[in-house]
């Protein structure tokens, strides 16, 4: 039982032998008093104002005077208002450090086989170009927040679904049949995904050439635009797919299992993955199927021209389409197709879909949709939107002057890193595959480490440079403290000392050091906050705080010139202690820490 949770049970013992009722641990409102205020933890009273039948600040009173003279870790108490802030005795703080020292877990929950399971999407990738640097924050935030909910105890599952069909794919199969001269992946030296991404911009500039040339014959815009050959030809393929044709299922095949393997690699070296992947070729069959359920049960109806739509009047929303006069899908029946099949293998109690703040609408409508048709976690499932990232201009290469490749990115990021690095001497003395992988490490880091610190809700403005920095709010200047402290560790073990798995009791520590020990302590409530929130970004800032707050400790404390023992080990087992939540928090982030730099 953590310092927290004892004084929640001390409250509640208090409660009831003050007022004659018990109270559930639920209402106990602890939270870190306010810098402004004297005191360690503030107790929220009002909600015991009914019980108490007093005032706020009568009721904090006499809870603060009750723990001072019952409770031996309440050393004193003021009240502000309806808040009761309670100094902590200080000899309390080292029997604090000594159990999180003992937890190997510290911070986490272990799920069970009754655990609530979660499964989480995202990266929904086009198989007709590269990863760009929109998917990089969608990746990140989603394998994230798989990591910070197994985190929380529940059982999660990673999910990708991967749109493979539609007529952006045939524009690339086309345009590598017309110009591709029958060149691949091996023959290129390209990634695959590269490589068909390279005629999916080859089928767009081609076009523009024939919609130019047909409206200088006179046709209209919009004319010159539908009676292009090559989308006609596109549009003929797509139909030739949908109809099964052996020819260009072949070549479907074969161009997709380039871009997977490119995919792969991004993901490897990206440092994400996925339990399961489904595939839009499969899901929107499900989805006619599902979606023709509910018009033969009378869920949604059918139009004259013989679509299939959804009325949403009643919802306050519009009608939508589900499926078109032709009786080809949509991409609202893919996801209902793709619900279908994940409900079908797996008892979902909550999912969560990771996909831009443009879509807010369609996952609205989508919820309202899979309820409607029986999927009992429909109504509550979670759209985590996210707002976009952007590039200051110039900074980066990309493909065609908008979209910014990942692995471009990738690159430029490790790069920078072995540079900034270089320049501030940190490489010296490492021989080439160390200096290799520290840039790796680093470059990486700062790339996750800015877009995660960041509200996922918030549109961001992501600086490769200012990202690297080893000073100020960056996964560098983390990471460079994680490698100070082992550094220290490892000084320590060179000259002898040798350290217990607990520090002696009674020392005296200053304030900074109870400080640190009180905000290390927090750690399993920030994880816990932060599943609550579906925010990776309460795990970025309160491990660059602690981190802050460790670096002016070890500015104005000595930790191996320390000549009390005692102390000396004290202070060596705290910073080990604080090493591991780095590493743990930083983890949870998917991002590396070193332990030299």
């Amino acid at each position: 039982m953590n310092l927290e949770e004892k004084l929640v049970q001390s409250v509640i013992k208090t409660i009831e032998s003050l007022y004659g009722q018990t109270v559930e641990a639920k209402t106990v409102q602890l939270q870190t008093t306010k810098k402004e205020f004297e005191g360690d933890l503030t107790l929220v009273v009002f909600p015991f104002l009914k019980i108490s039948k007093k005032t706020p600040e009568v009721t904090a009173n006499e809870i603060g005077d009750y723990l001072v003279k019952n409770e031996s870790i309440v050393e004193k108490f003021n009240v502000i208002k309806g808040f009761l802030n309670l100094s902590i005795a200080k000899n309390t703080w080292v029997s604090t450090l000594n159990a999180m020292l003992a937890d190997d877990q510290f911070g986490f929950k272990t799920a069970t086989a009754d655990s609530p399971l979660y499964m989480v999407e995202y990266s929904s990738p086009n198989t007709n170009k590269p990863l760009h640097l929109g998917h990089i924050r969608n990746n990140l935030l989603g394998y994230s927040l798989c990591k910070i909910l197994a985190a929380n105890g529940y059982r999660v599952i990673k999910t990708n679904i991967v749109n493979d069909r539609g007529i952006h794919i045939c524009k690339s199969m086309l345009a590598w049949q017309k110009f591709g001269n029958g060149e691949t992946p091996a023959s290129t030296g390209k990634k695959g995904d590269h490589l068909v991404g390279d005629y999916y911009v080859k089928f767009d500039q081609e076009y523009k050439k024939e919609v130019k040339a047909l409206m200088d014959k006179g046709l209209s815009e919009e004319d010159a635009k539908k009676q292009a050959p090559l989308l006609q030809e596109a549009q003929a393929m797509l139909k030739k797919w949908e109809d099964g044709d052996a020819e260009v299922r072949k070549l479907w095949n074969e161009m997709n299992s380039w871009v997977y393997a490119g995919f792969d690699e991004t993901y490897k070296r990206l440092g994400v993955g996925f339990d399961k992947i489904y595939y839009e070729s499969t899901t929107y069959i499900d989805g006619k199927a599902k979606v023709n359920e509910g018009l033969s049960k009378g869920l949604f109806y059918r139009r004259e021209d013989g679509s299939v739509w959804a009325d949403l009047t009643q919802n306050g929303l519009d009608e939508k389409l589900l499926l078109r006069a032709d009786g080809t899908s949509v991409y609202m029946t893919q996801d209902i197709g793709t619900a279908t099949q994940r409900f079908k293998e797996f008892d979902i109690n909550k999912m969560i879909y990771v996909v831009g703040n443009e879509q807010n609408y369609h996952f609205q409508v989508l919820s309202i949709l899979l309820d409607r048709l029986g999927f009992s976690w429909g109504k509550d499932l979670v759209h985590f939107s996210y707002g976009m990232v952007e590039l200051p201009e110039g900074k980066m290469k990309s493909r065609e002057g908008t979209v910014v490749d990942a692995d471009d990115l990738m690159d430029e990021m490790i790069q920078t890193a072995r540079e900034v690095s270089d320049e501030l001497g940190k490489l010296d003395g490492m021989t080439e595959d160390e200096i290799n992988e520290i840039a790796r490490i680093c470059g990486l880091g700062a790339l996750k480490y800015f877009i995660l610190k960041v509200d996922p809700r918030k549109n961001m403005l992501f600086n490769p440079k200012e990202s690297i920095d080893f000073n100020g709010n960056t996964g560098p200047f983390i990471q460079y403290t994680h490698a100070r402290i082992c550094s220290v560790l490892r000084k320590a073990a060179e000259q002898g000392i040798q350290l217990n798995n607990s520090v002696k009791e009674g020392l005296t520590l200053s304030d900074t050091e109870v400080n640190l020990i009180q905000y290390l302590s927090n750690f399993p409530n920030v994880v816990k906050q932060a599943g609550s929130d579906y925010s990776p970004a309460l795990i970025a800032n309160y491990v660059y705080e602690l981190v802050k707050q460790y670096n002016s400790f070890y500015h104005d404390f000595s930790i191996l010139k320390e000549e009390n023992e005692d102390l000396r080990a004290f202070r060596l087992l705290l910073s080990k202690k604080i090493a591991a939540v780095i590493k743990s928090g930083m983890g949870l982030l998917g991002i590396e820490v070193p332990e030299r730099m």
